[in-house]
């Protein structure tokens, strides 16, 4: 259960952890630019809880620093005017039904100031080893309370919170130390998920019993399953790689076998959308890594369909000398030439409204330099954008 704190708890401030500090400073996030991940999570609590203000709330030494916020209007206070300091001292969800009757709060400005605070409910955002980094909270401008199933889904949003912030720090080490293992743990984070929420959509469909045709639904998530399988094989038997003394091992292959999951994957979510999705076939053999090409060009057709609101995602190859062009182009919402560079970086979207992390073009960028080939963008805004990337033919 959440606690309620008794009006006879203690006023004193919470202290200060240096070993907590040190660790929340080792995501190097505090002070970051707005995150439309993040955002959407407090949009969301903010929603469930019915509340005007959420925020994402990193407690520091001296402040607390507002990853994300929503209603509040500020990017940080002072420690002194912390709700959140109180929070991450407790195990379960902080619920102060009426700030104004509890010691702790009573005299803090955004309690006595207009509009007060006067409701907060904040879950503690935990690293994986239990460390307290800050909480997802909300607040109200009215004495009330939060039913079971908000507190629920509040801490299942502090746990994707603590997510996102673990692959975050995940990537700045791997693009500190050139780590591969670390490239290929955030091509598995970000390419599995899809077929992951396929399985999940089609059993909980399944479990609700409101399935027209339970086997279809039983073999989609099975298909769904085996895809999360094959990749993962692949992805474990290539992080055993280090790219700095070992290359992944090339092998011929025929592109269209490449080509042709990827293409499934994402034509459902193209048919949703209204969308065109087709491809040209193509009997080129290349000599390239299965996993690795795959995740390179389902990442491309991924940014396509994801970026493209009306129109079509056209993908085919061509042979050039001794190379393979593969070209997805699509007539989506394009971008300039400063957004094209910036958006070969991870954590950055051309539209914030859309899911996912940003990483995309960040793997394909990170995938291409390990494998050799060279990337090209043509893109103008409004009118689309097209995508090359060179591969080498199998040697006859």
């Amino acid at each position: 259960m959440p606690r309620t704190p008794s009006p006879a708890a203690p006023v004193s401030a919470p202290p200060v952890d240096t070993r907590r500090i040190e660790m929340l400073h080792s995501y190097g996030v505090l002070d970051a630019a707005p995150d439309a991940s993040f955002d959407d999570i407090t949009l969301i609590a903010a929603s469930l809880c019915q509340t005007p203000v959420a925020l994402v709330s990193l407690v520091d030494h001296d402040r607390q620093w507002f990853m994300s916020e929503r209603g509040l209007g500020v990017n940080e206070t002072p420690i002194s005017r912390s709700f959140c300091a109180h929070a991450i001292l407790q195990e379960d969800v902080l619920v102060v039904p009426d700030t104004r009757l509890d010691p702790r709060f009573t005299d803090n400005p955004l309690v006595t100031g207009d509009p007060p605070l006067c409701f907060y409910a904040g879950a503690t955002l935990r690293s994986p080893d239990g460390v307290a980094l800050g909480a997802l909270c909300v607040l109200d401008h009215r004495p009330r309370q939060l039913r079971e199933d908000q507190l629920d889904s509040l801490r299942a949003l502090a746990r994707q919170v603590v997510s996102q912030l673990e692959l975050r720090r995940t990537l700045t080490l791997a693009r500190a130390s050139g780590d591969y293992r670390g490239r290929i743990m955030a091509i598995a984070g970000h390419d599995l998920r899809t077929p992951l929420r396929t399985a999940v959509y089609a059993l909980e469909k399944l479990r609700r019993g409101d399935a027209a045709d339970p086997a279809q639904l039983v073999q989609i998530a099975q298909d769904a399953l085996i895809e999360v399988g094959n990749e993962f094989d692949d992805l474990a038997a290539l992080s055993g790689n280090d790219e700095t003394t070992t290359l992944p091992t090339l092998v011929d292959l025929p592109l269209e076998e490449v080509l042709h999951p990827v293409l499934l994957r994402w034509r459902r979510q193209a048919e949703l959308k209204g969308l065109h999705l087709r491809a040209v076939p193509t009997s080129l053999i290349v000599h390239s890594h299965r996993a690795l090409l795959a995740a390179l060009v389902g990442n491309l057709v991924g940014n396509a369909v994801k970026y493209t609101p009306r129109g079509s995602v056209l993908v085919g190859a061509r042979r050039q000398g001794s190379h393979a062009v593969i070209t997805v182009a699509d007539t989506g919402i394009g971008m300039d030439e400063a957004q094209a560079e910036q958006m070969f970086g991870a954590f950055q979207q051309a539209d914030a409204r859309n899911e996912g992390l940003g990483l995309g073009l960040w793997i394909v960028r990170r995938t291409a330099d390990t494998l050799g080939y060279p990337v090209q963008l043509r893109s103008r805004p409004g009118r689309g954008s097209c995508f090359t990337v060179s591969v080498p033919l199998a040697t006859p």
